[in-house]
């Protein structure tokens, strides 16, 4: 079993962490080179020893940003408390730029709309209204700003487009609502270091753009239930306000279901009276109208009701507008 840990963290650090975080590709080549870290987290169940799990649960543990040996002496002074939040714990990276790549797509829904979101964490993708954008194009000047009715936001989602340039508009949410195995509650303090962990060292802005979030939905918390996502559907549907749009979306979330549970989640929400927004990996469906061959495809499929709409980075950085331009399946 140690085996595995050390092959799981040497390659993360050969082949996710460079480009993002410097610092945990050298952890992880640390816990791929030490057999006495590594059987520490040899104890943590298979599907919670992820990297950037352990690395997130050591820093909400108290962790400095420090090289590799400071690290593995907190590890092993700790060792007990890191094996029983990461087998507590799951990764729940609620990245509110997303909403970047997504916003063009709400553009296209008529309001006002009651907003349900899958594997919500905290909530922050349920505030599109609430947050400023800025779109950039390859040449870095700015193509289009928005801002909330009452002004610019705290929280700036700065993105870059490629291509064409769809209408934008911020939508008119009049109800906020998600679902979580383990749901966060940005007033707690416990659960806001949790999230301000999950972000990698070296992500520069991410942290402060997710504790400001933070603030939005602890002014304003929308309506989070506990459960299996299949299971609690038909309660939330239910209790969206009639006289508005319902749409769902699963921002990022369906690649972590396996896939049976994936595919009957998918059947639920297409039959229910709501509008679907997605953005997941190209080969994760087998519905995208028109079909996407995952060979020529770059980034994530953004879509609404299965139908595409835009290629994107999967934490929304940049994003191509794809629909009606006869490249959809390119």
């Amino acid at each position: 079993m140690t085996d595995a840990v050390r092959e799981r963290f040497a390659r993360f650090a050969a082949e996710e962490a460079p480009g993002r975080s410097e610092l945990y590709a050298e952890w992880a080549a640390g816990v791929a080179g030490d057999p006495q870290v590594a059987g520490i987290l040899a104890r943590i169940p298979e599907t919670r020893r992820q990297p950037p799990l352990v690395f997130a649960v050591s820093r909400m543990l108290g962790a400095g940003v420090e090289p590799f040996d400071a690290w593995r002496a907190f590890v092993i002074a700790r060792a007990d408390e890191i094996v029983s939040e990461c087998t507590d714990r799951r990764l729940q990276t609620n990245e509110p730029l997303r909403l970047a790549a997504l916003l063009p797509v709400l553009a296209e829904i008529d309001g006002p709309i009651a907003l349900l979101e899958i594997g919500a964490s905290a909530g922050l993708c349920l505030y599109p209204d609430r947050y400023s954008y800025r779109i950039v194009g390859a040449d870095g000047l700015v193509r289009a700003e928005l801002h909330p009715a009452d002004g610019p936001s705290s929280v700036l989602l700065e993105s870059r487009v490629e291509g064409d340039l769809p209408a934008l508009r911020l939508p008119d949410v009049v109800w906020r609502a998600g679902v979580d195995l383990a749901p966060l509650d940005a007033r707690d303090e416990k659960d806001r270091r949790w999230l301000r962990s999950l972000v990698w060292p070296g992500e520069e802005g991410r942290e402060a753009r997710v504790t400001a979030a933070l603030d939005i939905a602890a002014a304003d918390p929308p309506l989070l239930l506990r459960g299996d996502a299949a299971e609690r559907l038909v309660e939330l549907v239910r209790s969206a306000p009639s006289d508005a749009t319902l749409v769902i979306t699963t921002p990022g979330v369906l690649v972590h279901i396996p896939r049976a549970a994936r595919l009957a989640l998918v059947d639920r929400i297409r039959a229910s009276p709501a509008r679907w927004v997605t953005i997941d990996p190209p080969a994760l469906l087998d519905l995208w109208q028109p079909p996407v061959d995952p060979g020529h495809w770059s980034g994530f499929v953004v879509a609404l009701d299965g139908r595409v709409r835009a290629s994107a980075d999967p934490l929304g950085r940049w994003w191509e507008w794809r629909a009606g331009d006869g490249r959809d399946a390119t």
